[in-house]
């Protein structure tokens, strides 16, 4: 058999390909940093949650105030038929992205090629020039061997002799050169690809909930799909097409009629069965990739799910689940595999039919015993040589749901833009939200009703209300990560949607709900907020927010690793830490969503101040807060409940009549008394 070109490893062994530089290196939906701005990560106990980009901060939830608001959407409904052993699968529908079908998903991915072009026709020539050496390696060595039985004089056989070394060295060279030169163009393009991708991913800011585990299958798994349809398809099958024209034309050199066998024999083996395995396997591959998505979701939501799967004793039910699915995907693995054993056992009979067919027509043309044998076995390289169209055929196959997924991303994904390094942002902005509302689901209570709000350059206004209240939205509405059903939401004038994806975090951000802190040093996760913060910068921020004092006392200070997610930190230094990165940025509008959680009173009131002291003068404030001690000085307080404006106005003012805001705040002024009097 003849050897395909083989797909290298990545170097971290998790697939093929180059890896994106920047990326986790577990791969298990963390974030990385994107201009500032950071991707979202996989919240523990909450995997269902959407990864989505934030500009300006991180979420883990990717923005999306599920928990929090009404209609929102919740953690993904399982039918319960599903979750027990032995239960349905749920179906898994192929993708349909809007660039049509498998030809449409393929030409919007080899688009990405354009560049590589020339390295990927030297790499088919090299490939073509290899396997037409083996086939004149085959038809020359059984010439020298049935010449040699008649004994001639050396001389004879001397140019042969010379020929089956030269062709025997040249296919390794030839085999060698392709593979390098394959391999390196596509891996060029690939790390190309996956960067576009994963920009994409992070740029989104519509409200489609993507699961992590599914962007990270499109991330490593349908980007290998680009590599292996140009190593697997299109290269070994337009070599295959090259050589099976070039065997036609030199078997008619010897005999007409046998060549025209050994071309039906090609047709049947190179055209008639690849189509043949496409058809066949087209239904099961189309599942396979939705699959593999699928899967992968099962591996991140029982790995961070595991303890809060363990609590409510679900773990048996999530894991019978997953090995459903796995059972399936199997099950169309070995369908696959059954399909492509019996087209390939066609071809070994194709190929020994058409070689007997060989034999007799030249034998009755009258051509001499040793080029019949030179046309037989010729004819079984040759054969042998077209079913890798039969492989490229399948292969193809099983990748069009891959790149039909990857081809909806890169559609309309131009280059990626350079970003400018961040630095400290200088002027102020306008914002407004003009009769904004947000709708998650249709028919559902409306997470925000006709909101107005306006926060001029400099102004400082508070969100409160209670608990899925709409505060959340407010803000990711603000960020672009949700987009108004109604209304607008305009920053000098120009709708928030509108905005290029570089420039919204140049101009919106801060600390946003549940805050992902990377698995990396306190300098590392403080300089996504400004990569080029000097250190009195680094000690501004987190002195700010709190936190200078805990660094300080570190053994190794700046350079202390905070675990995945933060999980070396109190949720309070976490919170801080998030707090010191979203002030290091220093947006002009800055929003902060609960900035205190996780602190006694007394620090929650310190930190508050002096982060609203550390925002400079012409920078506007949006602070999100169940906590209403601290915002005596704001300009304005808004009273958010269903999703409406139900009061408005400075602290003294709301303070003094009656209404939610005078009501929790004597309530929290009692139970904070009563906490400090506990105190030591």
């Amino acid at each position: 058999m003849t050897d395909g070109p083989a797909v290298p490893e990545r170097p971290d062994g998790i697939g093929r390909g180059n890896p994106l530089p920047g990326a986790a290196a577990d791969g298990a939906g963390r974030g990385d940093p994107v201009s500032g701005a950071a991707a979202g990560g996989v919240v523990p106990g909450r995997p269902d949650q959407p990864v989505r980009a934030v500009p300006g901060g991180v979420a883990r939830d990717g923005i999306t105030p599920a928990g929090r608001d009404p209609g929102a959407p919740a953690a993904a409904e399982v039918n319960p038929a599903e979750l027990l052993p032995g239960g349905p699968a749920p179906t898994v529908a192929a993708a349909t992205p809007g660039t049509g079908g498998g030809a449409s998903a393929e030409r919007a991915v080899l688009r990405l090629a354009r560049p590589y072009l020339g390295r990927l026709l030297g790499a088919g020539l090299l490939a073509a020039a290899t396997e037409f050496a083996g086939l004149a390696l085959m038809a020359t060595a059984t010439w020298l061997l049935m010449s040699a039985a008649g004994r001639p004089p050396l001389d004879r056989l001397t140019v042969a002799i010379v020929a089956v070394r030269a062709l025997a060295v040249s296919r390794g060279v030839l085999r060698y050169t392709e593979r390098l030169a394959g391999h390196d163009a596509v891996l060029r393009m690939i790390t190309d690809v996956r960067a576009r991708v994963f920009a994409t991913l992070v740029a989104r800011r519509d409200a489609t909930a993507q699961r992590t585990g599914d962007a990270l299958s499109r991330l490593v798994s349908d980007v290998e799909a680009v590599q292996d349809l140009l190593l697997r398809v299109l290269v070994p099958g337009a070599a295959a097409a090259l050589v099976s024209v070039l065997a036609v034309g030199s078997a008619a050199l010897i005999s007409l009629p046998a060549a025209g066998v050994l071309a039906v024999g090609l047709l049947v083996a190179g055209v008639a069965l690849p189509v043949l395995a496409a058809g066949l396997t087209r239904r099961a591959a189309d599942e396979v990739a939705p699959l593999r998505g699928a899967l992968a979701v099962d591996a991140v939501d029982l790995t961070h799910g595991a303890a809060d799967l363990a609590a409510f004793g679900a773990t048996g039910t999530a894991l019978a689940a997953a090995e459903t699915r796995a059972g399936r995907l199997a099950r169309l693995e070995r369908r696959l595999a059954a399909t492509g054993f019996a087209v390939d056992a066609a071809g070994v009979l194709v190929g020994g039919l058409t070689a007997a067919a060989v034999v007799v027509v030249a034998l009755r043309a009258g051509v001499g015993g040793v080029l019949v044998g030179v046309l037989a076995v010729g004819t079984l390289a040759a054969v042998e040589v077209s079913l890798a169209l039969v492989g490229a055929a399948r292969q193809r196959t099983q990748l069009r749901a891959g790149l039909a997924r990857l081809a909806d991303l890169l559609t309309g994904a131009g280059e990626p833009a350079p970003t400018a390094p961040a630095g400290p942002a200088t002027g102020g902005h306008d914002v407004r939200f003009a009769g904004v509302t947000v709708r998650y689901r249709e028919g559902a209570a409306p997470a925000l009703a006709g909101v107005d709000l306006d926060l001029p350059a400099g102004r400082r206004v508070a969100v409160v209300g209670p608990s899925g209240a709409g505060k959340s939205t407010l803000a990711a509405a603000l960020t672009g990560a949700v987009r108004p059903d109604a209304g607008r939401v305009t920053v000098d004038g120009v709708d928030v949607s509108d905005l290029a994806d570089e420039e919204l975090p140049r101009v919106v951000g801060g600390l946003l709900a549940e805050a992902y802190v990377f698995h990396a040093t306190v300098r590392e996760n403080l300089l996504l907020g400004r990569p080029r913060a000097d250190e009195a910068e680094l000690t501004a921020a987190t002195r700010a927010a709190g936190l200078l004092d805990w660094v300080r006392a570190q053994p190794e200070g700046w350079e202390t690793v905070v675990g995945e997610q933060g999980g070396q930190l109190s949720g309070g230094q976490r919170q801080r830490l998030a707090l010191a990165r979203a002030l290091l940025a220093t947006p002009p509008v800055l929003v902060l969503d609960e900035p205190t959680e996780g602190l006694d009173p007394a620090a929650a009131d310190a930190v508050l101040a002096s982060t609203l002291a550390a925002t400079p003068a012409g920078h506007s404030v949006l602070l999100i807060s169940h906590r209403l001690s601290g915002l005596a000085g704001l300009d304005e307080i808004v009273v958010l409940d269903a999703g409406r404006v139900v009061q408005r106005g400075r602290h003294e003012e709301l303070v003094a009549r009656p209404g939610w805001y005078r009501e929790q705040w004597l309530l929290q002024e009692a139970a904070e008394r009563g906490y400090l009097a506990l105190a030591p």
